[in-house]
């Protein structure tokens, strides 16, 4: 079986690792183990959702996004900041004043994403008119989210909506706006995406569902907001940019999304393992009359995100302000951008066991008969990240059952006895 070249912006810095176990515990697609006193990241399980960055207490998990020197390779530079970027300045007394910003630190030009996601809004509210779509449809703006769903709950792609993320549709409106303004060739233009996450940066470096990105790079808010922060208190000439309404930019904040469609019968739910929780009783079908879900990995949805800056409750409370006096905007779908998919998420298994399936059979019987002799405790003091996964990575070869310290407790005590009992037959 060829092996995937897969791409992650989540990387480990492993002499900043300490082994404590934490990032194990809160891996919500079990992907990171501790060997040897440090942690390991199995690639073909993360998704990027960035939790053992927020997670790591000594820092050991870092972001690789795209840096401000990338501009240099294009004639005209766009920025595409998030919605949740504008919860970052408490400076900022409107919107206006954070995109004039942008171009004072090295963008030509700047293209709110909230207008990407104004139109697909529109396009989802018409997909929900249509009949034969297997609901609840699930949102496809969560990367993190889509990507899970592809790793752990393949049954329920089917219902993941086939459109591009609003990150997607506000490059590809931003690049045709810029070819008719400048007359340069896409060669010649580069669109930067702001994000308040790592899955955007895996999105746009290996998009899952598309051939390519439209995004030239990802630029994370940490480090647009060292440039900018500084800068928001003095600008003098504040330029009218902002033309997003009030439901495009609140795709910020949970909940946001949802609301744009106008609908009662939706779900919102934020927080990668909440996420999981609701995923596993839509498969087990024990959610009955729900039209959409709206899922987003980061708790309080993108202004939750680990590449923010700001606390996401007050980050939220910002954008609330921001846009109380903008109206409702529903967003013009224009037939020259493409909203849609050019293929179908597939199923991306774990590492199988083995090809052959009576070998494989025969290795998860193993992984059981292993599993009924530990203590279940769940604990990662082996450094699995629960008692099954320790059984399959003894089988795996990745790890051996001494690894369990109740496990070598039991033959340390075993062999104690032993030994006592051969102390005791040499006296006589």
């Amino acid at each position: 079986m060829k092996e995937r070249t897969l791409y992650h912006s989540v990387r480990l810095e492993e002499s900043d690792c300490k082994g404590c176990t934490t990032c194990i515990r809160m891996c919500p697609t079990q992907a990171i183990r501790v060997q040897n006193g440090k942690a390991k990241i199995i690639k073909e399980r993360c998704i990027d959702c960035g939790e053992c960055v927020r997670r790591c207490p000594y820092h050991a998990k870092k972001v690789v996004s795209d840096s401000f020197c990338e501009l240099k390779n294009y004639k005209y530079n766009i920025a595409l900041p998030a919605p949740a970027f504008y919860g970052q300045f408490s400076k900022a007394t409107n919107i206006d004043v954070i995109l004039t910003g942008l171009k004072k630190i090295g963008f030509d030009d700047v293209f709110e994403v909230a207008r990407g996601a104004e139109v697909i809004s529109a396009k989802v509210k018409e997909l929900l008119k249509e009949k034969g779509l297997k609901k609840p449809l699930i949102s496809s703006a969560c990367p993190a989210v889509v990507r899970l769903i592809a790793v752990r709950f393949p049954s329920l792609s089917e219902n993941v909506i086939p459109l591009t993320s609003p990150m997607e549709a506000a490059a590809q409106m931003a690049r045709k706006e810029a070819r008719e303004k400048t007359g340069l060739p896409d060669s010649d233009i580069g669109v930067f995406f702001i994000s308040p996450c790592p899955a955007k940066v895996t999105a746009v470096k290996q998009p899952l569902a598309l051939d390519s990105s439209a995004v030239s790079g990802v630029i994370s808010i940490k480090d647009v907001y060292k440039e900018l922060a500084h800068k928001i208190g003095s600008i003098d000439k504040i330029e009218k940019l902002s033309v997003a309404g009030k439901n495009g930019i609140r795709w910020a904040r949970s909940g946001g999304e949802a609301e744009s469609l106008g609908i009662d019968n939706y779900i919102s739910v934020d927080g990668i393992h909440n996420v999981i929780k609701i995923l596993e009783e839509l498969e087990d079908e024990k959610i009955k009359n729900v039209d959409f879900i709206e899922a987003l990995a980061c708790v309080s949805g993108c202004t939750g995100g680990p590449l923010n800056v700001e606390n996401d409750f007050i980050a939220n409370s910002r954008v609330r302000m921001l846009t109380d006096k903008l109206g409702y905007k529903l967003g013009e779908i224009d037939p020259e951008i493409k909203l849609s998919w050019d293929k179908q998420i597939d199923y991306e298994p774990f590492s199988p066991l083995s090809e052959n399936v009576g070998e494989a059979m025969r290795k998860m019987q193993l992984i059981e008969e292993i599993y009924s002799r530990l203590p279940q405790l769940d604990c990662g003091s082996c450094g699995s990240p629960n008692c099954r996964e320790f059984a399959e990575d003894i089988v795996r070869g990745k790890a051996q059952e001494r690894d369990c310290i109740f496990r070598l407790r039991e033959k340390i005590e075993l062999l104690a006895k032993e030994i006592t009992e051969i102390s005791k037959l040499l006296e006589q």
